[in-house]
């Protein structure tokens, strides 16, 4: 059978695109390798942050907009808790990349928020304890999002309006050339007038040819159980936060919630080890791992600071500037890639899904995602 569009890979950015294509009338098929929601690429770990004073870059901001009231679009329709409000603290010194850019961004966008002094930090969240030269953007219109669920809400309104799914089908290989890409996989082959690649982790081996160094980072997500004062760790007095140490550390976090402690890890832990294959990623937990957030922890958050009820290893797949790959391929338009978020692109799965269902079916799309194309990797001729 042909269909309209296949899509390789079901996670964040796959089951987003795979109902958003249905969704329009479009005949789909997806191909997970693995089972649904798995825990073993980059979307799992029960919570991810979702924030708008986006410090990594101001023209993400537009989309994280949409992307919000999609995740509660996406409640209403279906009944689904998907998106927590906590508010959000962006903690560094000055110069620093997360204080710095979290501002530049809200003041560049007008969005609602306040810069804080440690000692304003610490009266407003008493659980969190910044260096005396620090300080933070605080923003209302932050919070944390269940990943599963969001994925398995996807995947479920994707069946419902008509898309086809496979799963634990691995797929092999696929080839263009013709009137239709033909994909190959452990069970069958397929072919469809369009392609979108969404294979998180497992895309370079997928696009071989696509000519950008992607680095596969291992870091360790880590639950807690208080040491004390778990009062001042519940969404009601503690939201989600990122905490820049220094040029090399910056630490992420949760409040506690109903069924699961007080979650921390650090950003890009993995940063400067080679880059792994995601096939034969080291999921074991290691001393040092556990130091690394127990040291901040101890410094930052000490009520926190009690023993590990969980810990987790999950994936980034990072290009050379941190920033998405959302385009089409140059060598052949009808393959739409949409992976290599770098560690911060769950938030934007939604709004990713839409971006992606318009190249695929529109080839184009009203969004502004020139900084994520390939053009700034020489990769596209002139």
């Amino acid at each position: 059978m042909s269909y309209d569009v296949i899509v390789i890979g079901l996670g964040a950015m796959g089951s987003a695109t795979a109902y958003e294509l249905a969704r329009r009338g479009l005949r789909v098929l997806g191909l997970e390798a693995l089972s649904p929601a798995h825990q073993l690429g980059s979307s799992g770990g029960r919570s991810r942050i979702i924030r708008l004073a986006y410090f990594e870059h101001p023209d993400y901001v537009p989309l994280l907009q949409s992307a919000w009231a999609g995740w509660h679009e996406l409640e209403r329709a279906t009944g689904e808790e998907l998106l927590l409000e906590t508010g959000g603290l962006y903690a560094g010194r000055v110069g620093s990349a997360v204080l710095d850019g979290a501002i530049e961004s809200a003041r560049r966008h007008g969005l609602p928020h306040q810069v804080l002094d440690a000692a304003a930090v610490h009266a407003h969240f008493p659980a969190l304890r910044l260096d005396p030269d620090m300080a933070a953007v605080h923003e209302p219109l932050a919070g944390l999002l269940v990943p599963e669920t969001c994925i398995e809400t996807q995947l479920r309104l994707a069946l419902d309006h008509g898309a086809e799914l496979h799963f634990d089908e691995r797929v092999t290989g696929w080839q263009g050339g013709g009137d239709q890409l033909v994909v190959t996989t452990v069970n069958e082959t397929y072919a469809a007038s369009r392609l979108v690649v969404a294979a998180g982790a497992w895309l370079p081996g997928m696009v071989a040819e696509l000519d950008v160094q992607l680095t596969i980072e291992r870091n360790v997500l880590f639950w807690f159980h208080p040491l004390h004062s778990p009062e001042l760790l519940g969404p009601d007095r503690l939201p989600v936060y990122l905490v820049e140490v220094d040029a090399d550390h910056t630490y992420y976090g949760f409040p506690a919630l109903a069924d699961q402690g007080p979650k921390v890890a650090r950003h890009h832990g993995g940063r400067g080890r080679p880059s792994v294959n995601p096939d034969k990623l080291d999921r074991r937990i290691h001393p040092a791992d556990e130091q690394a957030v127990r040291d901040f922890c101890a410094r930052h958050l000490p009520s926190v600071n009690g023993p590990v009820v969980d810990a987790r290893v999950c994936m980034y797949t990072n290009t050379p500037d941190d920033h998405f790959i959302i385009d089409t391929l140059p060598r052949d338009p009808r393959v739409v890639i949409a992976s290599a978020c770098s560690g911060h692109g769950f938030k934007f799965s939604n709004v990713v899904g839409r971006i992606c269902a318009d190249l695929a079916a529109d080839g184009g799309t009203d969004f502004e995602i020139g900084f994520l194309s390939l053009d700034r990797f020489g990769q596209r001729p002139p």
